[in-house]
């Protein structure tokens, strides 16, 4: 058995058993292996970054990691973006690089880089692995580094010789780390803040204390102190809808989260940090939590947020207390003029039971949000780490990891033609996927901005540089182009005519709405 066989074996075995890749030469091995394994599903991706968001996105839906497959550096530098995303949500991930030859390395073939360096900025574990009888070892330990806690990109480099010699036997798995919960004392002293503060603190969630048994001992807590509940403005999954408890999302801009924030007096953050503004601007702040303020921690994000939660319901004596939860609410299908706001009551009425959906719409998806508050069960996933181009591959990994339910992914045109590959995989796969590209031909985001940074009036030369149009892109055609039936809504009536057609069948399907 080679190396590359064991490893193979070895993440079955830990659990692992979806592969995202783009291979090249020094992954021929591995891909042989991945043919021998039939246990182990191989998921082509046209280009690296929709490897690596798709990676993301199984990973939030199934709870475990899936692996990629990459060539070299420059492989992985093109799937850097989406790896970002993925460190900043949180989720394992076991990232496997391919790597010349170690006899090789040294005559700086072309395609030589320093993989390690690249890696190291989205990595919370690297390892070169040196000799093929440690290469099953060298994956176990990947795959439980990928849980942290907690969760992060777990990189391991395989050189094609360690790949292809003679290995032994496949390794045993290795069992992860579990997350600590915070101390009693903690809780104790947390538990005595809220009793006091009531409705002038606020808990601040992300991580696990947003999953479903999450969201509802949080709604105990509340329900018991009065306090508010929000989450961070972009996180990994958060479960909503009716039957289930609401957590208000914190906007976007900074000034927006100081209005929303104004006389809170306590914050307590469970698996998150104070919230900050994403970017600089010249005369304001960059922290928003509230001038007098206390910032308390429950859990860190390496801890149980969960956990926490639930120690503090008890330090509460909140286990009996009933949250508050939604009750069903579909507004009726728009008409007249197709807006955002008429695309967010389309989805409202026509939501699935137990839909996924993945958001990446930026600007003309801001109303979605709270429309869909009280629609129907469903799973929310951001756009986690601010690069663009998550969106179509996540919704991609999703639709692999939980085939039995609806993906919705909700597009930007701009960000939508950084990984429009994506299409291509859902074809394939016959991934169950809905896509809504928002096409308002610019990108809308900058305009915002170019005004906030305190330049002044943009001219037709800046103003180009938002501008998707000249010549305007045709998302029909291209999703046609890879396989994917679609069509354009320019009115309310023929977007809820369309999207009701992409949800009722099965496979892919792309809706252009021309705003």
């Amino acid at each position: 058995m080679n190396g590359a066989r064991s490893l193979v074996k070895t993440l079955i075995a830990s659990g692992v058993d979806v592969c995202f890749a783009n291979p090249g030469t020094s992954e021929m091995h591995f891909v042989a292996a991945l043919d021998a394994e039939q246990d182990m599903r191989a998921v082509l991706g046209l280009f690296e970054g929709v490897v690596t968001g798709a990676a993301d996105g199984y990973a939030r839906m199934a709870g475990k990691p899936a692996c990629t497959l990459l060539h070299l550096g420059p492989g992985l530098g093109n799937g850097l973006a989406n790896l970002h995303n993925a460190r900043r949500a949180q989720v394992p991930l076991v990232n496997i690089v391919g790597e010349h030859a170690t006899y090789h390395r040294h005559l700086d073939a072309p395609l030589t880089s320093d993989i390690e360096s690249i890696a190291r900025g989205v990595s919370g574990w690297i390892h070169v692995c040196e000799d093929a009888q440690s290469v099953a070892a060298d994956g176990a330990r990947a795959v439980a580094a990928s849980y942290g806690p907690p969760g992060q990109v777990a990189t391991l480099i395989l050189p094609a010789d360690t790949a292809w010699e003679s290995s032994g036997v496949p390794a045993d798995p290795v069992t992860p780390c579990s997350p600590a919960l915070p101390s009693s004392e903690r809780v104790e002293e947390i538990a005595r803040t809220l009793h006091a503060a009531g409705s002038s603190a606020v808990l601040l969630l992300n991580g696990s204390a947003l999953s479903e048994e999450g969201v509802a001992l949080a709604g105990r807590i509340a329900a018991a102190t009065g306090v508010r509940l929000f989450r961070d403005t972009f996180v990994a999954r958060v479960t909503r809808g009716p039957g289930r408890g609401h957590v208000s999302r914190l906007p976007y801009f900074g000034e927006q989260v100081v209005e929303v924030l104004d006389g809170v007096q306590h914050l307590v953050t469970v698996g998150t940090k104070a919230p900050v503004s994403f970017f600089a601007y010249p005369g304001k702040p960059g922290e928003l939590t509230p001038d007098g303020c206390s910032v308390h921690c429950l859990a860190e994000p390496e801890e149980d947020g969960r956990g926490a939660l639930a120690a503090l319901v008890e330090a509460l004596d909140a286990g009996k207390i009933a949250p508050a939860v939604e009750t069903e609410q579909r507004p009726p299908l728009p008409t007249g003029a197709l807006t955002p706001e008429a695309i967010a009551q389309a989805l409202a009425h026509l939501l699935p039971e137990h839909a996924i959906v993945m958001a990446e719409a930026a600007t003309a998806g801001r109303p979605i949000y709270s429309a869909l508050r009280a629609s129907a069960p469903h799973d929310w996933l951001d756009l986690t780490g601010g690069a663009i181009g998550q969106g179509m591959p996540a919704a991609t990994g999703a639709a692999v990891a939980c085939p039995e339910r609806k993906v919705i992914s909700l597009e930007a045109d701009g960000s939508g033609m950084y990984t429009l590959q994506a299409l291509w995989t859902q074809a394939r796969e016959e991934l169950d996927v809905t896509t809504v590209i928002f096409s308002n031909r610019r990108y809308a985001i900058l305009e915002m901005e170019y005004h906030r940074v305190g330049v002044g009036a943009p001219s037709e030369r800046a103003k180009s540089l938002f501008d998707l149009s000249r010549p305007d892109l045709d998302w029909v055609q291209l999703a046609r182009g890879m396989g994917v039936d679609g069509a354009r809504a320019t009115t309310a009536e023929e977007f809820s005519r369309e999207l009701a057609r992409g949800l009722g069948e099965g496979g892919p399907y792309l809706i252009e709405a021309a705003l």
